[in-house]
């Protein structure tokens, strides 16, 4: 374990080199108001901290800069519990103040706020199908062979195909049809329609058309539902600002990996609610291996239902970062509970 001076210096070291991105020499803590030690006392422990894996020396006359290990113990046992930024939690809440139509909407504007705020590049994946449940069905004939068949989700998300009607079957016998479906489907999880269509709907749809088992073929079809990836990423050029992203090798990796979706959603998919922190070789993909991940979930009725994040340089301003993806996880939970409860 770090004795206290030890961890004086050491976030004091990881604060510094978060804001000027230069190893940080002793001489330099030494005229901070808070350290209160010589600057041989400082290079001492600076020695012992670099032995014991927590600090890098870059340069032979450099100062020293974190590493892996001292950014995690940084993490875990120095940030204290976020602080938020009155500004920040302003801005957040007013954006989220504005009346959305679609969930997608509130997913978008979540990833802009977190990108704008950090710099740093924000990524958003989407709630699971189980939890998207049917809100109506709707068939608008466009000819006696001929219809549009809409479908709309709790969260807003509106589909539409054209399909072709049986012969001979009449508008009054859509009608019937659609009141049918919308009574016995509505409320139910998408990942559920083509089941409860053949176990709640088939057989009473006999009762409205002649040709029903050739209607339950055309809607087992059509109410597939397969879910998007839901990813949305912003700010996915931020990571160039950086100094430590200079070597275009580097950039054209992690940017070529924005654009795999399953690599995305391997990486940023938390499978454990609250905020997780991944650091530099934490990441398994090699092309991330020098950048730090953190993510929250947002939830419905207390389980998480989806992931909020943001990829940076190790050399983050976690504090703020976790603080903000905090505020953001709640709003965002509390949009979705509206959109779920009242389909927007």
């Amino acid at each position: 374990m770090l004795t206290e001076r030890q961890q004086l210096i050491l976030s004091a070291i990881i604060d510094n080199y978060i804001r000027s991105a230069e190893p940080v020499g002793s001489r330099t803590l030494s005229k901070r108001e808070d350290i209160g030690y010589s600057s041989a006392t400082i290079r001492n422990e600076m020695a012992d901290l670099e032995e014991l894996g927590y600090l890098e020396q870059p340069h032979t006359s450099a100062g020293r800069i974190p590493s892996n290990k001292g950014y995690r113990f940084y993490v875990d046992q120095l940030v204290r519990m976020p602080f938020m930024r009155v500004e920040d939690a302003a801005y957040i809440r007013r954006v989220f103040a504005e009346r959305f139509y679609e969930f997608e909407q509130v997913m978008n504007q979540a990833a802009s706020i977190l990108s704008g705020l950090t710099n740093y590049t924000s990524i958003i994946l989407g709630h699971d199908i189980k939890t998207t449940r049917l809100k109506a069905l709707q068939m608008i004939p466009l000819s006696s062979q001929s219809a549009v068949f809409i479908l709309v989700t709790d969260t807003g998300k509106v589909e539409n195909k054209t399909i072709s009607l049986p012969e001979g079957m009449e508008i009054q016998e859509v009608e019937r049809v659609v009141n049918l479906l919308n009574a016995k489907l509505t409320g139910v999880p998408m990942a559920e329609l083509r089941q409860r269509l053949h176990t709640e709907v088939a057989k009473e749809l006999g009762r409205y058309i002649q040709q029903y088992e050739q209607f339950v073929e055309l809607l087992e079809e059509t109410l597939t539902h397969e879910p998007d990836d839901h990813i949305v990423l912003k700010g996915t050029t931020n990571i160039m600002m950086q100094p430590e992203f200079r070597d275009v090798d580097k950039v054209r990796d992690i940017l070529t990996l924005f654009e795999q979706n399953e690599m995305v959603v391997r990486l940023f998919d938390s499978q454990q609610s609250g905020l997780q922190v991944r650091i530099g070789t934490e990441n398994k993909e090699q092309a991330v291996s020098g950048c730090s991940i953190i993510t929250a979930t947002y939830h419905l009725d207390g389980q998480p239902v989806g992931t909020i994040g943001i990829l940076g340089p190790t050399r983050m301003e976690y504090a703020r970062v976790m603080a903000i993806l905090n505020e953001l996880s709640d709003n965002l939970s509390e949009a979705f509970e509206r959109f779920y409860k009242s389909g927007a």
